[in-house]
């Protein structure tokens, strides 16, 4: 092997090839781990399967930035402006949604820093916690998720309160998130939050709502 190919793949460290694809091997196991335990988290609900990718992509891309950086300062904080330049697009509409993405970054920096202990132990942790602390939500099964009730009705008098006695015959639980004019004045347009009652049929509510005397149209949808 040429002088200069050796010094070039060595680069002055002592991580040896093995060791340097056990570390990254490593990092790809720990990012698939994340990202399962992302999507059971995430059970029921409509999951992009580019973010999961992204998991697993993370914890090695951080794990090779890992052995790059090794104990040199100047050439982490050349790394850091160099990724500076590469920005996220896409919103993280919820916050657990970043915290997987930071658990990646981690996992990813122990595997390359060559401490499994501790990502095992993490991920661990936070396997046992997702069972507990993200609640099973099926994907058909609206009685398990709050969800937003917008009814129109005519602006006339007492027109609100036979909507709202229509609207509780039909949840557990509501609270009136918003009310506004709609067509100019001529309507009322009130918003709700609700969990339906056991039994109810999310069509079947719509098609009795709208029904009624004085409602003009009847919209029902899962909350974000």
């Amino acid at each position: 092997m040429p002088e200069w190919l050796g010094a070039s793949l060595s680069n002055g460290q002592a991580s040896a090839p093995s060791l340097l694809a056990w570390r990254i091997g490593a990092a790809l196991v720990l990012g698939v781990a994340v990202s399962g335990i992302y999507r059971w988290a995430r059970r029921g609900q409509l999951v992009q399967t580019t973010f999961l990718t992204t998991l697993v992509l993370l914890a090695v891309a951080i794990a090779m930035a890992t052995q790059v950086i090794g104990d040199n300062v100047a050439r982490a904080f050349s790394l850091v402006g160099a990724l500076s330049v590469v920005r996220f697009r896409t919103v993280v509409k919820d916050t657990q949604d970043t915290a997987f993405v930071i658990l990646a970054v981690v996992v990813g920096m122990a595997a390359g820093a060559n401490n499994l202990a501790v990502a095992l132990v993490g991920l661990g942790i936070v396997g046992v916690a997702s069972c507990f602390l993200w609640p099973h939500r099926q994907g058909g099964d609206w009685r398990a998720t709050d969800c937003v009730l917008t009814v129109r009705v005519a602006l006339t008098p007492g027109m609100q309160a036979v909507a709202e006695q229509a609207v509780a015959a039909v949840v557990s639980r509501s609270s009136l998130v918003s009310a506004g004019t709609a067509r100019q004045g001529v309507s009322l347009d009130l918003v709700y939050r609700i969990r339906l009652r056991p039994g109810l049929a999310p069509a079947q509510v719509v098609a009795d709502l709208n029904s009624l005397e004085g409602v003009e149209s009847v919209e029902l949808r899962r909350a974000d």
